[in-house]
């Protein structure tokens, strides 16, 4: 800004020196767009790298958002299998259910008797005719207990198995854990690859911006002298490189967003598929309108980072003759 716009700008009131600001940075952004699309195809090929560097860290969300849905019933199935003395009377059984029911511990009883867990394995096992010439039953009732969310937990339904295996009418208890605890492993591996990608990518982002703007500045070299030579300050100097950064970033993440949702629908189908031999009816989810916004805005403060950084590095070092 020179001597005399400085000179003008001080007259104003408080009210047009606000709105000046606002009207000096919405025509630095818009000519920072204007600039852009003067060279499309580099603009392009730069918007199209970030696009795409800003897509895998995305996958990768959206891949652990939808394993996490996957196995949200999976995660909360923590089932205790109680097995009944064979001894025990139907009576004494009912009082175990009425106590494990009042437990604030469990979410859930289910009991099976004698008779239906042979029911069951005939249908399940397949030698319903060889299991008839039986004598007599030998497989236990069963109390398949659910623990509350709090409780379902390896470590808290392992310290529920224990109390409830002292329970009189029970011979022992049995806690398939493992399964569990190698998926949330498996869960917790993929949500730091995720963080690393992410970081390793963030910092691609803003090292591609940061060598763009650098291009630019050396391209527009003269146009800089002669600004510093009228006296134009820094802060004027450097905002159309921040703008076109910011331009970068916003236009990256909508094609980041536009990426994943293009591989979510080319996947959705063969996962729906392979989920429907298992009987569920689950959709991948793709990037939710928050999400997006957030991705818009991660992109725009890189593209803003990698711009400063290499404004602020190569604008002292011109300095008109």
């Amino acid at each position: 800004m020179s001597r005399r716009a400085k000179l003008t700008h001080s007259k104003l009131p408080i009210s047009g020196r606000i709105l000046m600001f606002f009207i000096r940075h919405l025509q630095q952004a818009m000519a920072s767009m204007g600039e852009l699309w003067r060279t499309p195809v580099s603009s392009l090929m730069t918007m199209a790298v970030l696009g795409v560097s800003l897509s895998l860290p995305a996958a990768l969300q959206v891949l652990v958002k939808n394993a996490e849905t996957v196995t949200q019933s999976w995660n909360s199935a923590a089932e205790i299998s109680l097995f009944v003395e064979d001894n025990r009377s139907e009576q004494s059984i009912q009082s175990l259910l009425a106590r494990l029911r009042g437990n604030a511990r469990i979410a859930e009883v289910k009991y099976i008797s004698r008779a239906e867990a042979l029911k069951e394995f005939q249908h399940l096992s397949g030698f319903g005719e060889a299991l008839s010439y039986l004598d007599t039953n030998p497989l236990p009732s069963v109390v398949v207990v659910t623990p509350s969310g709090k409780y379902s937990t390896p470590a808290r339904a392992r310290e529920l198995l224990a109390q409830l295996e002292r329970e009189p009418e029970v011979s022992f208890g049995r806690l398939d854990i493992e399964w569990l605890e190698r998926l949330q492993a498996m869960v917790r591996l993929l949500e730091r690859t995720v963080l690393a990608i992410a970081a390793l990518l963030v910092l691609a982002v803003v090292l591609v911006i940061g060598n763009t703007i650098r291009l630019a500045i050396m391209n527009r070299r003269t146009e800089i002298e002669v600004m510093k030579l009228v006296g134009a300050t820094e802060a004027f100097i450097q905002r159309p490189f921040l703008y076109t950064g910011i331009w970068y970033g916003v236009i990256g993440g909508v094609l980041a967003w536009s990426i994943i949702n293009l591989l979510v629908w080319y996947l959705d189908s063969a996962l729906g598929e392979l989920l429907g031999l298992y009987g569920s009816q689950l959709s991948m989810q793709s990037l939710s309108f928050a999400e997006l916004l957030q991705l818009v805005l991660l992109a725009s403060f890189l593209g803003w980072l990698g711009s400063y950084l290499s404004v602020r590095q190569h604008l002292r070092a011109i300095e008109p003759a």
